[in-house]
């Protein structure tokens, strides 16, 4: 018996309250995918759509603003599952979700961005090895509502780490975080340093290549070009 195929993903664009206040994390487009979860969008959609054909019905202009599924306009329906702001809306799933996959210690501070916090504090003691495997572990949604936090998290704790520390992190990290490791060694927050604090010791810059190589090729050119050699390879735990 052929089955139907899965629906597309719904793209959902930004989110506007009327009081203008804004969940400080999340994007202005995501996707959802899960299907339970398009069944319920659709759902206040078809409430959108009916009550503005009662509203047109006794002379009454609902505007949908050019939304054909009529829910521009906003409805209380509509606030609670869409409001990047509601406990019980689509976004905080999705970060949530995003949250509790974070690596064990650092998952008080993944809530913490996902509840919201603008600048949560950073968990202490945790090796960089750790955030960089939480920056290369794949996303199998990486479109869904929490696809900038779940980049916007390591990222923060990564930024303004010296290069000595990063470079332990390389050797220490497993095959996740050399994925995570290339991304950021290959990113801007990296290559826009001073010179002087993009040099890295061969061990490090020999396992960053390799896995771009063989992994991350699109990366290599500019690993090779960025990750500049120090005179030796003298880096000590402090």
């Amino acid at each position: 018996m052929p089955t139907k195929p899965p629906r597309r993903p719904l793209a959902m664009g930004d989110f506007s309250r009327a009081d203008g206040a804004r969940h400080p994390h999340h994007p202005t487009s995501y996707e959802i995918t899960d299907q339970a979860e398009i069944r319920e969008v659709r759902a206040v959609r078809r409430i959108g759509r009916q009550r503005a054909a009662a509203s047109a019905a006794t002379g009454v202009v609902f505007c949908s603003c050019g939304d054909d599924d009529g829910t521009a306009h906003p409805t209380p329906e509509s606030n609670r599952l869409l409001d990047p702001l509601s406990p019980e809306g689509i976004p905080a799933r999705h970060r949530d979700r995003w949250a509790a996959a974070a690596p064990a210690v650092l998952r008080e501070y993944a809530g913490a961005l996902a509840g919201g916090e603008e600048e949560p504090a950073p968990p202490h003691g945790v090796p960089y090895a750790v955030v960089f495997g939480w920056l290369g572990t794949p996303r199998p949604e990486p479109r869904d509502a929490a696809w900038l936090l779940a980049e916007r998290g390591p990222w923060r704790l990564l930024a303004g780490v010296g290069t000595e520390e990063l470079a332990w992190a390389v050797r220490e990290t497993d095959r996740a975080g050399l994925e995570g490791a290339v991304r950021f060694f290959a990113s801007e927050e990296f290559t826009t340093r001073h010179p002087k604090r993009r040099r890295v010791p061969d061990t490090a810059r020999d396992l960053l290549l390799r896995h771009a190589r063989s992994h991350r090729p699109g990366d290599l050119a500019v690993l090779e070009r960025r990750l500049l050699r120090t005179p030796d390879d003298r880096i000590r735990r402090s």
